[in-house]
């Protein structure tokens, strides 16, 4: 289990910790039109997946904004999933607000499906945690970082280069 903390605050985390080499989970989360999205509807595809507890913060904005400027020197055969419990409607208010169109962003908020079986649901808070999972083409997990505490930037230039690695770059 990855051990993190919140504002200092150590967060309790469920025990299936992803690794780099395992078999990417499933999961079933919410797109802003509230269609149902899972990992099989990007398949053959490199997945990017970005976690943040909430777009309306400066951390989790600037790290999703800093994926959307990336997406294009990352090639075609590459999606970038944003995963927050914000609402649909609220993250969609919040792309059009930043001018965010070259990531995906996606609600965790009804099932925690993401969270549980990503390890990354903040028990205390009903937040995911801040995470990088990098997934290649055939579903193999290639890139794994859980921000040890949530209120910390991720490794930016480790997930991207762990992208274009997963794509051939």
């Amino acid at each position: 289990m990855a051990s993190v903390t919140f504002k200092g605050n150590p967060m309790t985390l469920p025990a299936n910790e992803v690794k780099v080499g395992d078999k990417a989970p499933d999961f079933k989360v919410l797109a802003n039109d509230l269609s149902e999205v899972t990992l099989a509807d990007s398949a053959g595809k490199v997945r990017l997946i970005s976690v943040v507890p909430s777009l309306d913060t400066g951390v989790c904005s600037t790290q999703t904004n800093k994926f959307n400027s990336e997406a294009a020197s990352m090639g075609d055969n590459v999606e970038i999933l944003t995963i927050s419990n914000d609402l649909p409607f609220a993250q969609k208010r919040w792309c059009g607000a930043n001018e965010v169109d070259a990531v995906r962003t996606l609600s965790d908020h009804r099932d925690l499906s993401f969270g549980e079986a990503y390890g990354v649901t903040m028990n205390e808070l009903r937040l995911l945690a801040r995470s990088i999972f990098v997934v290649d083409a055939s579903d193999t997990v290639t890139y794994v970082e859980y921000v040890a505490e949530g209120t910390d930037h991720p490794d930016y230039e480790k997930a991207i280069e762990a992208v274009k690695q997963a794509a051939g770059k």
